[in-house]
């Protein structure tokens, strides 16, 4: 049976709690770790007509981008929508979990759906902000596992240096031990010094994935003492960061580039600022409220920013700056990420949970 933790530990796995911005309010906010789930629903908002409408369509666990609770709680009034909709979670057992700013910088997160969706090509981290550690593993494995033990420790995380996965070093070798009293050793037996003809495999793992890692590689081994090294590196890890900027296959009007993203985010109108006829090639594109992003965009190069809630001042300044943006709403932007979201925990939770978008109306701005 699938149960709240379980998907939790699916989430971390798709935008790690360690990418959040600091102070972000994100990971479970109502509800408990041992909650069976039959059905996870995927929001936006945690608002009053979306936990009524999960509440109806039976969801147990409710995964939305943003926070039922982001500021202290003076009070609940239950005489008000937000306090209703909060008893009637308590009250049908509903959990609520949040990733936010983690999914923002996650890989396959909201900025690379947008990114995919615009048809970016070469894209890169607009705003880098953590760079991943990196360690060194070497275990060393009897010959009979060591195809084992190598597909286990990929599998899981190891081995990935830019666009090549399974990267490992092996060399044969000799290895001795001598089981002591009350030993139950895979190989040989106690009292006797064994020689085994062992493999000392290598490989890169990145800090988020150690102990993953190292907890398949425990499994996978035979042996009952596993003798491995874990060794910190001063190598560049992995940057991530906030809004991704890549290229256009090729260069079109600022108006025409506006109506793609129009078409491709379903707005009835949209707005932007630039010179119509400009031609744009290289695109900055970060979700939710972004525009504060302008100048780095500028400096990465971009001749388009496309982002949400921008005032006249944000707009004006860019323009002045001589960098186009494009407004769409927050909730366009963002909503893209929660279908990619839903395919990925069908394929990590299989046929045993039901994982659905829910069909409310998220997006605040209506159009005449």
């Amino acid at each position: 049976m699938v149960r709240v933790e379980d998907v939790m530990a699916a989430m971390e796995q798709l935008a790690p709690a360690a990418l959040a911005m600091p102070g972000d309010r994100i990971g479970l906010q109502i509800g408990r770790r041992d909650k069976p789930v039959r059905k996870v629903g995927l929001a936006l908002d945690p608002s009053p007509p979306v936990i009524h409408h999960a509440i109806r369509a039976g969801v147990d666990l409710l995964i939305t981008h943003h926070a039922l609770f982001y500021h202290p709680l003076g009070q609940i009034d239950t005489g008000t929508s937000r306090g209703q909709a909060l008893a009637a979670a308590l009250a049908h057992d509903l959990a609520v979990f949040v990733a936010h700013t983690n999914l923002d910088i996650a890989d396959g997160g909201v900025n690379d759906v947008l990114a995919e969706l615009l048809g970016l090509q070469a894209c890169e981290v607009l705003e880098p902000i953590h760079e991943e550690h990196l360690y060194k593993l070497v275990v060393y494995v009897p010959t009979s596992h060591h195809e084992t033990v190598l597909a286990a420790v990929c599998a899981a995380g190891a081995g990935h240096i830019g666009r090549y996965s399974h990267c490992t070093f092996n060399v044969a070798g000799t290895g001795t031990f001598l089981p002591e009293e009350g030993a139950r050793p895979y190989i040989g037996e106690a009292g006797r010094l064994e020689r085994v003809e062992e493999v000392r495999l290598e490989t890169i793992v990145p800090a988020g994935r150690l102990a993953a890692v190292t907890e398949a590689m425990l499994s996978a081994h035979p042996y009952e003492e596993v003798a491995y090294d874990v060794y910190p590196l001063r190598l560049p890890g992995r940057t991530y960061g906030l809004g991704r900027v890549g290229a256009l296959s090729r260069p079109m009007s600022l108006s025409a580039f506006a109506e793609h993203v129009r078409q491709v985010l379903g707005l009835p109108h949209i707005r932007y600022a630039g010179d119509p006829d400009r031609s744009v090639r290289r695109v900055a594109v970060i979700g939710g409220s972004g525009s504060k992003w302008a100048a780095t965009a500028l400096r990465k190069g971009a001749d388009v920013l496309v982002t949400a809630d921008c005032d006249h001042h944000a707009l004006a300044d860019a323009w002045h700056d001589g960098l186009a943006m494009v407004d769409a709403t927050h909730a366009a932007l963002e909503r893209p990420v929660l279908r990619s979201v839903a395919a990925a925990l069908h394929r990590k939770l299989g046929g045993a949970v039901e994982v659905d978008v829910l069909a409310v109306p998220e997006d605040p701005v209506r159009w005449l």
